[in-house]
This record gives C-alpha cells, structure tokens and sequence, in this order.
C-alpha cells in the first residue's frame, strides 16, 4: 500500500527538489514556463505574465497541505534559481503506481539534471512512498525525454499510436516504467 507522505525536500548532487515558493515566478517564466515548445511537450499551457504564474503557484501551493500531492521545483544548487519542475501528477492508490511528469528550461537540457531529477523522484517513490511500479509517458517526438527515461532504468511497455494532436499532425505517446523488484536491483548496485 502507498504510504503518502507530501512533497518533501530531496537533494541531490546538483538540485533541490522542493515545494514551489511565490519567489520562484521570474525563473520560471526566464527559463521554461513561458517556452511555447517547451509547455506543448508535456501538454501544458504556456504562461507569459507574473499574475498567470501567481494563479498556477496558488494552486501548487495550495496543494501542498494534502498528503497525496508531490510537485517539486527543481532548483539548481550553483544559482538557486528553479529551472523546471517534476511531479508525480497521478498517484493510483489503489493500484500502487504513480506516474512523473517534468520539463526543464532548455539553456538546462542534455547536462543531465532531468535524469537526476527523475531519479531522485524515482527513488523517493519507491523509498518513501512505498509504490509498487513507476511510470513515465512520452510524445514520440521527445527525443530528450526518451533519453532521460532510459537512463533512469524504465522499460519500454508499448505506443498509443496517434494519442496527441499537436501542429496539424497526430503523436504517440510512449509508455516506460519500472517495478519495485527492478528498482531494487537497478538502483542498489
């Protein structure tokens, strides 16, 4: 059974992973929120003004007195600064899994902090919220995300062919995930 236990403080090697503060707004729209490419990615919409962002941190914010919820603000050690944000957005009590979604400002991309994220959460699911299975879905155009989801250890489970609409053309969308048995052993060598 899940254990939940909110959004806590991870650290890693290179970021804080935390709950979002209002003080987060300028980075956020500097590095990821406001990019139109970066937002259509993970199908969310793109925010251009502070009081948009206030609106979205209220919501964030709010949530965080639930124990079910888990959004960090990936924050990068050397600046302080939130460069992107990870979550596990459906949390299936019932069946023991969880799936992460993230996105990183692209000045971030491929230096390997979405990787690190991702696998902090991982293991925070595993570790602390006692999860049976992991998961993480994908557009088959996301070539980055796709990187980040091996490296973190997922298989590949199958395509939903045509899943998206995005710009005059239909996307797939990817399943991976990982067991706890397979976490056990990718993660504790």
């Amino acid at each position: 059974m899940i254990k939940h236990v909110g959004t806590n403080t991870i650290d890693t090697q290179r970021l804080v992973l935390r709950r979002f503060k209002y003080s987060d707004d300028e980075a956020m729209l500097k590095y990821w929120i406001s990019d139109e490419k970066i937002q259509s990615l993970y199908s969310e919409p793109v925010y251009t003004t502070k009081e948009e962002v206030k609106e979205l941190l209220d919501k964030y914010i709010g949530s965080y007195e639930k124990d079910d919820y888990y959004r960090w603000a990936i924050i990068k050690k050397s600046s302080s600064e939130c460069i992107g944000q990870i979550a596990y957005f459906l949390v299936d009590s019932r069946n023991n899994f969880a799936e992460i979604e993230y996105c990183i400002g692209s000045h971030f991309q491929c230096k390997g902090f979405a990787t690190e994220a991702t696998k902090a959460v991982i293991e925070y699911g595993f570790n602390q919220m006692n999860l049976h299975k992991v998961q993480i879905c994908t557009k088959t155009i996301n070539a980055p995300s796709r990187r980040v989801i091996e490296k973190c250890g997922l298989t590949y489970e199958g395509t939903l062919r045509d899943y998206f609409y995005m710009n005059g053309e239909y996307v797939g969308r990817l399943y991976f995930s990982i067991l706890r048995s397979e976490f056990d052993v990718k993660y504790k060598k």
